[in-house]
């Protein structure tokens, strides 16, 4: 017998011993190793059944003719098993594909959003379960999770009056502000279509000819692209949203999540040790610290504009790719969330976990930002296609208020029905009708002509990039440096040029320290 196969043995009797009385463990490490036998099952009376719960008296072999005769179409196991194994994986994301998820609760300590938003998901000694999906944004499901990235986090929270989905990133602003340009953003960044390889031409061709990416490339481009953790990064709504109150007053809002934990990062070659040490290291981080009762938690801010306070400032506050701040526009201390509990089943909830910007309970509606209304339609489009018409039946996505008087009926995979009850409304037989106070706002429109473009020259994609560039510490700015030339280096000469005038124009210092890594 081989030593590796005598070290496996051991290992596998070592961590069972670790188990608790139903065969599971704490660690990941440990679960993987785990197991329970058949017959630790069977003698505690418990069979093996069909998804229908038949009872089954043998798995291994399939009906035949004869000891070596040809299978029966009459196996009804061998159909069952065969198919359902055809069907156990669902369309992957588009973007976020590979990702991690957990249960949890978010608290409201604060009565500052009251004046602001009549939703309850705001009042403040509220707590709301919640589960938050981390992930990487331009990914397949094998991608390496400590690859520099754009981390997605979207936090689903069921109130009494529905789901708030904020669906946002690790950082505060996204590449593009308009979403006619999202599909091609997303394509640029994925495999070429000829070579089916990543394609750094493709990237920054596009990235260069759209100069408002420019903020982001340097967040990303930073330390900050590779976090040391999920529990360690930061979140943002990234949109702006309008909060409307019981008096009918309109604001406008951007919330993020601020880690508990700290922000801590990886160096770029820190980052490529752990990738090539565990690829799922951000999955196993995250479900050992809950396993082990190290909860991460992230402290609920807000940022609050008046109308008034928009038509004062020199850039328009609703575009994706402008940030908003805190020194100029303060953040707001107003909950507490807080992570205490892994799924039970990576795939009936992580992956099946699905996420709408357009959840938003009442006193949460759409501001004029037009990212988030290309959002409003796609990511409910891509539920549908993905996980099927009735994937909000779903334990996961489920809410936690009673669903009734819908007009939803039927479709593929339906749990519930809403019973035998007329679906069309109004009608005479239900005693559910709409209530006036949970209808969306009015408010003004200044009527002018139809634009396709309403970004006028000038239109400054850069000075908040100077901001940023000019608040990094000399570490900070080297490391900056570095990892965009590592890219540069490999791209066509006219592509390179056009990007360096880019950061140019945010700091010739950066373009400097840019030229000087790619002439070594």
């Amino acid at each position: 017998m081989s030593k590796l196969l005598l070290c496996s043995i051991f290992v596998a009797y070592f961590t069972l011993s670790q188990c608790d009385e139903n065969g599971y463990c704490t660690s990941v490490a440990e679960q993987l190793m785990c197991f329970k036998t058949t017959q630790d099952h069977t003698k505690n009376g418990d069979a093996l059944t069909t998804v229908q719960g038949q009872p089954i008296g043998d798995i291994s072999n399939s009906k035949t003719v004869g000891k070596r005769g040809p299978v029966l179409l009459e196996d009804a196991l061998l159909l069952k098993e065969t198919a359902q194994f055809n069907r156990e994986r669902i369309p992957a994301r588009v973007v976020h594909a590979k990702g991690a998820g957990a249960h949890g609760q978010l608290s409201i300590c604060s009565n500052f959003l009251e004046k602001y938003s009549k939703a309850v998901v705001f009042r403040n000694g509220s707590s709301h379960p919640v589960f938050v999906r981390f992930s990487q944004a331009t990914s397949e499901p094998g991608t390496p999770d400590t690859i520099s990235n754009l981390r997605g986090f979207a936090v689903k929270v069921k109130t009494d009056e529905g789901i708030w989905d904020l669906v946002g990133n690790n950082l505060p602003v996204f590449l593009v502000r308009d979403g006619r340009l999202f599909t091609s953003v997303i394509h640029a960044s994925l495999k070429n279509p000829r070579t089916h390889l990543l394609d750094l031409n493709m990237l920054w061709d596009f990235q260069s000819l759209r100069n408002e990416t420019t903020l982001l490339l340097l967040h990303i481009y930073s330390d900050l692209g590779t976090p040391k953790s999920y529990r360690h990064m930061d979140g943002f709504g990234v949109n702006t949203f309008r909060l409307v109150n019981d008096e009918g007053d309109h604001f406008f809002a951007r919330f993020n999540w601020k880690t508990d934990q700290g922000i801590k990062n990886l160096t770029m070659q820190e980052a490529l040790k752990k990738t090539a040490q565990n690829s799922d290291y951000y999955i196993q981080d995250l479900y050992e610290a809950i396993a082990q009762g190290k909860y991460p938690t992230w402290t609920l801010t807000v940022q609050i504009l008046t109308p008034k306070q928009v038509k004062g400032l020199h850039y328009d506050p609703f575009d994706a790719t402008k940030t908003w701040f805190s020194d100029e526009i303060p953040e707001h201390k107003v909950g507490k969330l807080t992570l205490n509990r892994n799924q039970d089943n990576y795939f009936a909830e992580v992956e099946q976990s699905a996420f709408d910007p357009a959840n938003m309970p009442p006193g949460i509606e759409p501001s004029p930002d037009k990212l988030l209304h290309s959002r409003l339609f796609s990511y409910l489009d891509s539920q549908y296609y993905r996980l099927g018409i009735n994937f909000n039946q779903l334990p996961v996505n489920r809410p936690v208020n009673k669903v009734i008087a819908n007009s939803y009926r039927d479709g593929f995979m339906v749990y519930e029905n809403s019973g035998g009850m007329p679906n069309y409304n109004p009608n005479s037989f239900m005693k559910a009708s709409a209530i006036p106070r949970y209808k969306d706002s009015d408010y003004r429109l200044s009527m002018g002509p139809v634009l396709v473009d309403r970004y006028e020259q000038p239109n400054d994609n850069f000075f908040q990039a100077t901001k940023l560039y000019e608040s990094f510490a000399e570490t900070d700015k080297a490391h900056l440096a570095e990892n965009l030339a590592n890219d540069l280096k490999s791209v066509f000469p006219f592509i390179r040029e056009r990007a360096l005038r880019n950061f140019k124009a945010v700091s010739p210092d950066l373009e400097q320290r840019i030229q000087k890594m790619l002439n070594k």
